[in-house]
């Protein structure tokens, strides 16, 4: 262990994916950072495998999701179950449900 890691209590081992995006979320001074982590590392889970390949999650805060679809045609299916999206990520992440969805199309 180095110096530098000593003066910070060391290093720790491993954390959870949730527990380390909480972490950085809260330190880049986001408002609703607590469930960050958990979005991220539940995302599969939330939308499911087929929808995880094509669908990322970018930002989340209390006014809106947003995500980014590999192709417009991800793109109307998002936006189809939108409001059944944004009730499970308020479920699954436990977080208030955002206010809105908002779908990016990557080029």
């Amino acid at each position: 262990m180095s110096s530098r890691d000593s003066s910070r209590g060391g290093d720790h081992g491993p954390r959870p994916l949730d527990a380390s995006l909480d972490t950085v979320s809260q330190r880049l001074g986001m408002r609703d950072s607590r469930g960050l982590g958990r979005l991220f590392s539940r995302w599969e889970e939330i939308v499911g495998p087929a929808m995880a390949g094509h669908v990322q999650p970018v930002r989340l805060d209390e006014e809106a999701l947003v995500v980014s679809v590999d192709h417009p045609a991800w793109a109307t299916q998002v936006r189809y179950l939108g409001d059944e999206l944004l009730d499970r990520v308020a479920e699954k992440a436990g977080v208030e449900r955002p206010g809105r969805l908002d779908v990016r199309v990557r080029r």
